[in-house]
């Protein structure tokens, strides 16, 4: 693991786990304001379940800024990645859900995932991240994992507009936090951005 320091105009700090692969899966955490961190154990799963081939970027927001800024830091990580590897595959849980989706959509196929993954993803986390719009505009395959028991976030309008366009929905028996579960989200998760990348 090395710490990088992603550009960009914010306080932004990351943790790269097997820098040295070919391949890169950047992974946006939860929310900041409920201790979100790059430490996420969700995190760590997709990280551990890319492992050895695929290196992944793990990193921490800058200063809180109600969406948009988290969007910015999501999208200054992918366009780091891609300057340093040949393939970069995305990966959000909660608030990163939302976030990595608009980020996605946001760069377009130019800059943005090669692959993308959301765990329990809210339809609408803020004005600036609306996570429903942003699948109409992704370019990459796209994979919705969702609990069943969810009752902290509304996925259901996300896992319904990704069926429609095609998307892999996976629907695990869970809750939000996919407690006891960290390991099944790797194994749901990291094959997925595997075969992609």
């Amino acid at each position: 693991m090395a710490p990088v320091g992603i550009p960009g105009g914010r306080s932004v700090t990351g943790t790269l786990d097997r820098g040295d692969a070919d391949a890169v899966v950047v992974a946006c955490p939860p929310h900041p304001q409920y201790g979100g961190s790059r430490s996420d154990r969700r995190l760590r799963a997709v990280s551990d379940a890319v492992a050895p081939d695929i290196g992944c970027l793990r990193f921490d927001y800058g200063p809180w800024d109600e969406g948009r800024g988290e969007r910015v830091d999501a999208e200054n990580a992918l366009r780091w990645a891609n300057e340093r590897y040949e393939a970069v595959g995305l990966f959000g849980y909660s608030f990163g859900a939302a976030v990595a989706l608009c980020a996605a959509a946001e760069l377009g196929p130019a800059a943005g995932p090669a692959a993308l993954s959301v765990l329990a993803p809210p339809a609408r986390e803020t004005d600036d991240l609306d996570a429903v719009g942003a699948l109409d505009e992704l370019d990459c395959p796209v994979q919705v994992v969702v609990g069943e028991r969810d009752d902290t976030v509304d996925w259901l309008p996300v896992a319904e507009r990704a069926t429609a366009l095609g998307h892999a929905v996976e629907r695990l028996p869970a809750d939000h936090h996919f407690l006891g579960q960290a390991d099944r989200v790797g194994e749901v998760v990291g094959p997925f951005l595997c075969e992609r990348l």
